[in-house]
């Protein structure tokens, strides 16, 4: 449990903008908590949004300007002065941030790797030939073809819950969710299997929280400092760098993932044609993480990374 913390510049109020998606408000209301233990004099209030992201779910995230449409309006809420804090899931934070802002804070980070998720099969391979399986992750359907090209893949929009509806309506045999989502509202219980990092490389940011403010809110950055984790904070720097060298986004089937070992960053990357048919992978280990990140990169460069990019944006732009 965190000391509490009579800070002498703590704020009287503290206002925290989410979106109002289940598992976005119990992120929401875990930071808040975490504060309140810190700081029990400062009242902490959640301020819930719906943005662009959560209204539009008939098209694939790729298609509609990708997950940056779940962070937009939250900024502009802080830049209104709205709220203080955004909190966000860090694979959804944009690489660049707009001018202005900062991500303030990184919290440590829960399991990073995806799941799978049926009612009537314990993994991949028990999966009959023709089997549907839902995912809105062009990096995830990309692997998973590679893998297993006899499985049909299919988009899947919307919150946890809804997806999960949609398994149990029987749209699909088996779907991919991150494992944090479903830990941490409380659904661990429908992980049939969870999926190493080996046969499905988890998202930039995967499993992390990133609390955002406005660049000029030092204030706020010693605020929170007890929140940051600095082993998460690295990995997921190296992972962000690795994505920025190549332009990623959800529209690229790219995957990042860093884990920290003696003091080592360790960070593996892909890049992927979205059928799986090419693939890029590369790992590197070292200590500064826009160093690995960047190394990653131009190792990936080296297999093709730049040539599978340009087949990607001619794609998506005829």
């Amino acid at each position: 449990m965190n000391t509490v913390i009579q800070h002498p510049s703590a704020p009287a109020s503290l206002i925290i903008v989410s979106r109002e998606s289940a598992l976005a408000m119990w992120q929401a209301e875990h930071i808040r908590d975490e504060l309140r233990t810190l700081y029990p004099q400062t009242e902490i209030s959640i301020l819930g949004m719906t943005t662009q992201g959560d209204r539009i779910l008939d098209v694939t995230l790729s298609k509609i300007g990708g997950k940056g449409l779940f962070v937009k309006e939250l900024e502009t809420a802080l830049e209104e002065g709205l709220a203080d804090i955004a909190v966000h899931s860090l694979k959804d934070v944009p690489m660049n941030l707009p001018a202005g802002f900062m991500l303030a804070c990184i919290t440590q980070r829960e399991d990073a790797r995806d799941a799978f998720v049926s009612n009537h099969f314990a993994n991949f391979e028990a999966l009959p030939s023709g089997s549907v399986v839902g995912t809105s992750s062009l990096r995830r359907s990309s692997q998973l073809r590679a893998r297993f090209p006899d499985l049909v893949i299919e988009s899947l929009r919307g919150n946890v819950q809804t997806r999960l509806r949609k398994l149990d309506e029987g749209q699909y045999a088996a779907i991919i969710l991150a494992a944090a989502g479903l830990k941490r509202l409380g659904l661990g219980d429908r992980i049939r299997a969870v999926l190493s990092p080996e046969s499905s490389l988890p998202a930039v940011g995967q499993g992390a929280l990133a609390i955002e403010c406005l660049a000029d809110r030092a204030d706020l950055t010693a605020l929170l400092a007890p929140l940051h984790h600095a082993d998460t904070a690295a990995c997921v720097l190296a992972e962000r760098a690795l994505s920025r060298a190549l332009a990623g986004s959800c529209q690229v089937p790219l995957g990042g993932y860093a884990e920290m070992h003696d003091g080592q960053l360790h960070l593996r990357g892909f890049v992927a044609s979205p059928d799986g048919g090419r693939m890029a992978r590369a790992e590197a280990r070292g200590t500064d993480p826009e160093t690995v990140g960047n190394t990653v990169a131009q190792a990936l460069r080296a297999q093709g990374a730049d040539e599978i990019l340009a087949a990607l944006e001619y794609t998506n732009t005829n």
